[in-house]
């Protein structure tokens, strides 16, 4: 039968492997480089579509892409869970092969849909708060888990790492659709 102190220094030992697991995984420079960019890109992102008038915010993105601008932003924040997610898939070893652009077409054209009258403050205050949410997950990812690559239909089979889903998708989102807002509005990069 264990004694109270063995008990203690069990209950110490986990304590402390805890406290190091969480310090290495906050230290991790990768990780936190990720999640401030991820950060940086939403900012520059909501910075942007704060200035805009009303007649901009319903423009269409692009002749190809028939969404209206806030709808874009609205879309950028709503999937920043779902590209965490497929990263954590990633990152635990899951291969990802149910995902496909056809699936992203159809998902992206019913968010469309569904919300082709987003106001800005709401599409704002989700952007605001999924990005937070999505760089506060990236920190939690150690160097191991960044590594890990399985197959991933997004990039045709081809194993991928962690990294490079979150830096393909969560953290490139943001970029790349400003980039499509502000040639659709006829604004130059600063």
């Amino acid at each position: 039968m264990p004694n109270i102190s063995d008990h203690v220094n069990q209950h110490v030992s986990a304590t402390n492997s805890a406290s190091i697991n969480k310090i290495e995984r906050s230290a991790n420079s990768r990780a936190e480089s990720l999640a401030a960019r991820i950060e940086e890109g939403a900012a520059g992102l909501m910075v942007f579509a704060e200035g805009l008038s009303e007649a901009e915010w319903h423009t269409p993105v692009s002749a190809t892409d028939w969404r209206s601008v806030g709808v874009v932003v609205h879309h950028v924040a709503t999937m920043y869970p779902i590209e965490i997610g497929l990263a954590r898939a990633v990152a635990s070893g899951r291969s990802v092969s149910d995902v496909t652009w056809e699936t992203v077409a159809q998902l992206n054209a019913k968010h469309a849909q569904e919300n082709a009258q987003v106001s800005k403050s709401a599409a704002l205050a989700l952007l605001r708060q999924n990005s937070s949410e999505a760089a506060t997950a990236v920190r939690t990812f150690t160097d191991q888990e960044l590594e890990t690559a399985t197959p991933f239909s997004l990039s045709f089979g081809a194993p991928m790492t962690a990294q490079f889903v979150i830096e393909d998708h969560a953290l490139r989102h943001s970029w790349h659709h400003l980039a499509a807002i502000r040639k659709a509005l006829g604004r130059r990069e600063l």
